[in-house]
């Protein structure tokens, strides 16, 4: 799957809320951190589309953005796959 398949799965599946989190790796002076953050949070899917697009559009280098969709009242490591972003050692080098 690509991007955009992940995106049209984030926006189209059956919870109730759609997430965008924001994934960068940020220079604290002599370290990169990973940095996740919640940057967005609707139950329209509309308005989450058009966010991720107005996000991606202005976004910098090394920023990453996705949309998830979750249920509410639900412990989200219980599901198949739930809001997370993967920053790997070699985004950090």
């Amino acid at each position: 799957m690509n991007y955009q398949d992940y995106v049209e799965l984030g926006l189209n599946d059956d919870g109730n809320l759609k997430l965008i989190l924001k994934g960068n790796v940020e220079n604290n002076g002599q370290n990169k951190i990973g940095v996740v953050s919640v940057v967005y949070i609707t139950k329209d899917v509309a308005k989450a589309k058009q966010k991720l697009s107005e996000l991606n559009a202005s976004k910098k280098e090394g920023d990453y953005y996705m949309v998830y969709s979750c249920p509410l009242d639900k412990y989200l490591p219980d599901l198949g796959h739930y809001p997370s972003i993967e920053i790997t050692q070699d985004d950090l080098s």
